[in-house]
């Protein structure tokens, strides 16, 4: 019984092996002259220029950040301006949350029918682009729908003066947010 198991286990972990050198040898590139400079620079290949990672300018952090001045208290927060995250939160609480990501700078919400008027829905997309509390360091996505009368959703225009006046709304809970206002 032991025996039959143990070649079982071994067949698997030799398959396995198998398949992943068979994976790797599968070259696109059959330039040995390309192979060179792909060895002695592998960042080339992916497109990259010197200075460059794939994992942005940090390079990937697992357990916190490499520089020791981005935390004088070394702990690890939320990668944007926590003032227009929390602000965020605050103004678009009304609706349901599909997804927010801290470290990212990213809040989805999912549809939203207004109770006067259930025939029409909004969605809405978040994106905190700094760590510092600044006007463009927002910007607010508003997608609307209307409801056909086949019971379809068609998607419709949005009033640019409604995504301004929901940053603007943002950006002033930030503020009051910032210097200990509470309302």
């Amino acid at each position: 019984m032991r025996l039959s198991i143990l070649k079982y286990l071994t067949s698997v972990i030799f398959a396995s092996l198998l398949i992943g050198v068979i994976g790797c040898g599968s070259f696109q590139n059959t330039d040995p002259e390309q192979w060179k400079k792909d060895i002695a620079d592998p960042r080339t290949s992916q497109g990259l220029t010197a200075g460059q990672s794939i994992f942005g300018d940090d390079g990937l952090q697992l357990f916190g950040s490499k520089r020791r001045g981005d935390d004088p208290g070394g702990r690890v927060g939320i990668g944007v301006n926590s003032h227009l995250w929390r602000a965020s939160l605050d103004t678009i609480s009304f609706m349901p949350l599909t997804s927010a990501d801290p470290f990212g700078g990213v809040i989805i919400t999912d549809w939203y029918a207004p109770p006067e008027n259930p025939n029409e829905r909004f969605k809405m997309t978040v994106y905190i682009l700094t760590r510092t509390l600044r006007a463009d360091g927002l910007r607010v996505a508003v997608f609307r729908q209307k409801q056909k009368d086949d019971g379809d959703w068609v998607d419709s225009a949005i009033n640019p003066s409604t995504v301004s006046g929901l940053e603007n709304k943002i950006l002033e809970r930030a503020r009051q947010l910032k210097t200990g206002i509470m309302e």
